[in-house]
């Protein structure tokens, strides 16, 4: 970890003290991003970025007040503290805010274990370019596409240093490389486009671009001549890309504000089944070359692996110190920050059981129904938990794809459509979010009239 990041923190929470501050905790990140567009042979568009970005948070006593800034000089800083320590003195009272106790804090942890960064040097625009050329000219290859709109390469760096007055201090860097692409079949009205992407820790795990570039471009041709389903009842499969989705509404219910709020539609049903039995919703901040890995929180807590929901019963709520207290219970280490804002509860890498069902004999055992490959705007009652989304994919008759649809939505109950959920073996394990296709039954499917 860079030791100019760990300056910073020190140098804020010094800055915090002699300005009144009773207690702070800060932030430091260092990030450095490229990206490759490239469009008909050519490059369309170059950026790269780096800056560092520097966040306090000041208490006095249970009043608090977060501050940020991307100018690092020590001038800044002391203005930084000495309006952070005035806002929070004009702050509302939160009897539920403040730091970690010492006792709480981890102080020794492995990073090299965790695998989140690439020690390889970062790649040069020129073979960024190349692996975006090479996605686009597969994408071309495939018969039926007329274009490719968009074919791009990243690469990124991000280095995070926190440290609080209550001792705790610590930092770790993280890298990503990516390659995407997005291609068009037919022409005119009937146009249809569809994408395929890869995002990895390590170049060396990353896919070939070329089969980026293809698969994008199939599953573009696979949509042509959609047109809208039939209305009525009927079951869903939602696809392994978007089939997460599900499980995120679920996640965003069992968030610690959302439930302090009361506006959760899951709010009472702490030991309840909202899932069959059988299938657990697991935690794992722990996983090697995995986006959402972490030793740490915000907090500077320990994070930890656990089940959310165990054998279909929900087990807790995902919670940072503030939620926490707020529900008389304590932290699960789930809290997150960035340099603007102060700590709130968010997930880290998560995992569905998977089924023993490929998605062929998912297909086949609905019947007759929709396979939904893409999702489309989002209208979700919280408190309630009613479901409402543009959906588009393909038309399933006697367990057999049929032909690809659009300009469909989907409705139902997400309470009553988790319960009735039977999942695949797809889902890819190198992913944050571990969810294979899903199928569900009953939901209402608005169409062709």
């Amino acid at each position: 970890m860079s030791r100019d990041l760990e300056q910073l923190t020190s140098a804020l929470l010094d800055a915090a003290k002699k300005a009144g501050a009773e207690n702070a905790d800060a932030i430091a990140v260092r990030g450095t991003s490229v990206s490759i567009d490239v469009r008909k042979g050519g490059l369309e568009h170059a950026e790269r970025s780096e800056g560092v970005d520097i966040g306090l948070r000041v208490l006095i006593g249970q009043r608090q007040a977060n501050v940020s800034a991307s100018d690092t000089s020590a001038e800044t800083i002391c203005t930084l503290a000495e309006r952070a320590v005035a806002m929070a003195k004009e702050a509302p009272e939160d009897p539920y805010a403040g730091l970690a106790d010492a006792d709480q804090i981890t102080t020794s942890w492995d990073i090299g274990a965790y695998e989140l960064a690439d020690p390889t040097d970062e790649p040069l625009p020129s073979a960024l370019q190349e692996d975006a050329l090479a996605a686009e000219t597969a994408a071309l290859e495939v018969d039926g596409i007329t274009q490719v709109q968009a074919a791009s390469a990243s690469y990124g760096e991000r280095q995070v240093h926190l440290a609080a007055t209550n001792g705790f201090f610590g930092g770790y860097a993280r890298t990503d490389r990516g390659i995407s692409c997005v291609a068009i079949a037919g022409a005119g009205t009937g146009m249809e486009r569809d994408y395929d992407s890869d995002v990895r820790i390590f170049q060396s795990d990353l896919r070939v671009p070329a089969d980026i570039g293809r698969t994008a471009a199939e599953r573009a041709v696979a949509r042509l001549g959609a047109r809208k389903p039939a209305t009525g009842q009927y079951p869903v499969l939602f696809d392994e890309r978007i089939s997460g989705s599900l499980i995120g509404h679920l996640l965003g219910a069992v968030n610690g504000a959302s439930v302090a709020r009361g506006a959760s539609w899951l709010k009472d049903a702490l030991g309840e089944q909202v899932l069959p039995f059988g299938m657990s919703v697991t935690e794992d901040p722990h996983r090697k070359r995995v986006a959402g890995s972490r030793p740490f929180d915000a907090e500077g807590l320990a994070t930890q692996r656990r089940e959310i929901v165990s054998n279909g019963v929900l087990t807790g709520w995902t919670l940072d110190l503030a939620n926490a207290r707020k529900l008389e219970m304590v932290s699960t280490a789930n809290a997150a920050r960035g340099t603007s804002s102060g700590p709130s509860p968010a997930n880290w890498n998560i995992s569905l059981t998977q089924g023993d069902a490929s998605r062929r004999d998912l297909l086949r055992d609905m019947g007759t129904g929709l396979l939904v490959t893409s999702l489309i705007g989002s209208t979700i009652n919280p408190t309630t938990g009613d479901y409402s989304r543009g959906a588009s994919g393909f038309w399933v008759e006697a367990g057999e794809i049929a032909f690809p649809v659009n300009e469909c939505t989907i409705a139902g109950n997400l309470r009553d459509m988790l319960m009735t959920l039977q999942a695949g073996n797809d889902a890819r394990g190198w992913m944050s979010r571990v969810v294979p296709s899903l199928l569900t039954e009953g939901l209402t499917i608005a169409g062709a009239s």
